[in-house]
């Protein structure tokens, strides 16, 4: 019953829909503030419906009902508590009901926030939010319904596919939905915009916290799914260029470009055209993701290999959005007003160049991805684009994105001066070198690595001058700076921790040159060397688990002697599923990792073992953290928060207000 009334509530959500696409966007045209009334409640029921359907799915896993298909095909009656909740996603139609019930939630959190907009913004935005989630909605209920019945239920399930049964990939789709769906927001507030020709520095004002959000948990998405193919694949790396990977990638860089430009549309009133064009192009790389992923077009370890019917449904409603947005847009551009102007040199001028790197950063990254699928579908021939072509394409465009940073940072707004800027960052600057200059005395070869890991000394220190002079400006007493040091808007902090974030991460990711990779045969006694370390292979052991076996390596790490650690790596054999996964054991040792996996175990009792040690690999995450930290301290600023206009009174009605384009 508990299954059928989750059912039944997605029938009601899509109703609910149908009222939405319709009355609110009719009324905002037509000033009827009742029908921009009923915007709001709405979102909320729809959210509220949608929620009840996921818990009843959600019940269904917890009790093994296999009476439900999705159930009995992705899980089973003794896998773990955490793995049957998760399993609710693990899956196809699972992760579409996870898709459409955060659609749902950021419609219900700008429906709570809708009493400080204008009434006709809030209502169209609400309406055209509607709209996509009426889209995937129906998708869900005509191709992918989660709550099916099958008329002899068995009496196990097939379990969850043996991969994605990690406390990793429990946490990552929802984070990662988060930031890709969450971009939704931000594409319904551009529509909007479009329709009522009113675009301009208040608009950036809306939009720029929801973009904020998205970017963050699309951050932190991004690199929990990364230390999961490090740890979990086996494969001793943590980006291999993966089409589904890039598929992530490439919201992540447009949503980040956005949120930069937006910055300078609320400051400047500019770039307005650009700003729009990069809020639709964000949320149609996340609806390319998901047809990439779930059309079975590509063939990934983490892609949802399903039927083309569903490509077809998923490839329509990309067309009728990215088509019908872009449309829009065409009709509107021509009567925007030309916004404040810039100099070449100054911090518009800084994030712009940001921008023009970032979106080409994109394109080849979506080339990349794509071109080898044209290809095949023209002419048949199978081409494989791997990590050569995006190191050497993808990579020359991050650096002097990463050296403008800090001095974009010190440019004063509209005209600036990048001698001075050049200046403040004098010591910055030697930090950078006298860092370089150590590294390459202690740590040598590859010089790549060396280069890499002082532009990031350069980017973490930059990140704080603009702070540090702001501190000091009155002097060098420790109340006052104490005090100047509290009283900065929290989004100058904010901004200041996102950067150094993204330098802590190019710190890991120069380290990786330092690496050293090991491959051997071993038998319980044997010793490998490893870097500084030296590892030994103690014992053996078989070990049930709740629906797997699993054969464990139990070694020790030793440097000159001294015991600095143990590891068990291991290999897990699911009955159910007949599959064999490898779990590899993790020592993080100042930073670094010894990491260590068991691909093979041969007759003879020995194990075929990949043993690496990664210096400072921990950094490409801990930088994330950072980013998403800093995203979190601005997004406390109160005028960031509050950035929503009051809503306007009856006297200021949205009808006497001018658009911009007017």
């Amino acid at each position: 019953m508990i299954v059928e009334v989750g059912h039944y509530a997605l029938v009601l959500a899509f109703a609910l829909c149908l009222v939405q696409m319709v009355g609110p966007m009719w009324g905002s045209l037509t000033r009827d503030r009742a029908l921009m009334a009923i915007a709001a409640p709405v979102s909320i029921m729809q959210f509220l419906l949608i929620a009840l359907s996921f818990a009843a799915l959600t019940y269904a896993y917890l009790v093994s009902d296999f009476s439900v298909l999705n159930v009995v095909e992705n899980s089973h009656s003794q896998k773990p508590l955490i793995y049957k909740i998760s399993g609710v996603w693990g899956n196809h139609e699972g992760s579409m009901l996870l898709w459409v019930l955060t659609l749902a939630l950021f419609g219900a959190l700008v429906a709570l926030r809708a009493k400080r907009m204008p009434e006709d913004m809030a209502a169209t935005a609400l309406s055209v939010q509607s709209w996509v989630l009426g889209a995937f909605l129906l998708f869900v209920l005509l191709t992918s319904n989660p709550f099916a019945r099958i008329a002899s239920p068995p009496m196990e399930g097939r379990d969850l596919n043996p991969l994605l049964q990690d406390p990793g990939l429990a946490i990552h789709p929802p984070l990662l939905y988060l930031g890709y769906v969450g971009l939704s927001i931000t594409f319904s507030f551009a529509a909007a915009a479009l329709i009522h020709g009113r675009i301009d520095a208040q608009w950036a004002r809306w939009v720029r916290p929801w973009t904020l959000i998205a970017w963050m948990f699309l951050t932190v998405g991004i690199s929990m799914g990364s230390y999961w193919a490090y740890y979990t694949l086996g494969w001793g790396g943590f980006w291999f260029w993966d089409p589904v990977e890039n598929a992530s990638l490439m919201p992540w860089l447009a949503a980040t470009a956005l949120l930069h430009s937006a910055l300078v549309m609320e400051k400047r009133d500019a770039l307005k055209v650009w700003t729009i064009l990069l809020a639709i192009l964000a949320f149609s790389l996340s609806l390319l993701g998901a047809f990439l992923v779930r059309s079975g077009v590509l063939t990934s370890v983490h892609s949802f290999a399903s039927d083309p019917q569903r490509g077809v449904f998923i490839l329509l409603i990309l067309v009728f959005f990215i088509g019908g947005s872009l449309a829009l847009f065409a009709l509107r551009v021509q009567s925007l007003k030309q916004g404040g102007i810039f100099a070449p040199i100054s911090r518009e001028g800084a994030l712009v160049f940001n921008n023009l790197l970032l979106t080409t950063s994109c394109a080849t990254v979506l080339v990349g991805t794509l071109y080898p699928l044209a290809l095949e579908a023209v002419t048949g021939d199978k081409i494989s684009v791997g990590p050569p072509f995006f190191n050497l394409t993808f990579g020359p465009l991050f650096v002097p994105i990463f050296m403008a940073m800090p001095i974009g940072q010190l440019l004063a707004w509209k005209r600036g001066d990048v001698l001075g800027a050049t200046q403040r960052l004098a010591f910055v600057i030697g930090l950078a070198v006298i860092v370089g200059l150590m590294l390459a005395w202690v740590r040598g070869e590859p010089v790549l690595a060396v280069l890499f890991a002082a532009l990031a000394a350069y980017v973490i220190a930059g990140s704080f001058v603009e702070i540090w002079s702001r501190v000091t400006a009155a002097g060098y007493d420790i109340g006052l700076m104490w005090r100047r040091a509290v009283g900065l808007p929290l989004s100058s902090w904010g901004t200041a921790i996102a950067h150094a974030g993204a330098g802590v991460t190019l710190f890991g990711l120069a380290a990786t040159g330092w690496g050293v990779e090991r491959i051997a045969g071993m038998k319980p006694g044997d010793n490998v060397d490893l870097g500084p370390y030296v590892v030994t292979l103690d014992d053996v052991q078989r070990r049930p688990g709740p629906n797997y076996i699993e054969t464990a390596a139990f070694m020790t790490i030793r440097e000159g002697g001294v015991v600095v650690g143990r590891l068990e790596p291991s290999r897990k054999f699911y009955a159910h599923r007949s599959m064999t996964t490898t779990e590899a054991g993790l020592r993080t040792i100042d930073l670094g990792q010894v990491h260590i996996v068991i691909p093979e175990q041969n007759s003879d009792g020995s194990l075929d073992v990949r043993l690496y040690w990664k210096p400072y690999v921990t950094l490409i995450w801990i930088g994330s953290i950072f980013m998403f930290i800093g995203g979190g301290v601005s997004l406390a600023d109160r005028r960031l928060r509050v950035g929503f206009a009051r809503r306007p009174s009856r006297k200021d009605a949205p009808a006497a207000q001018p658009s911009a384009a007017e």
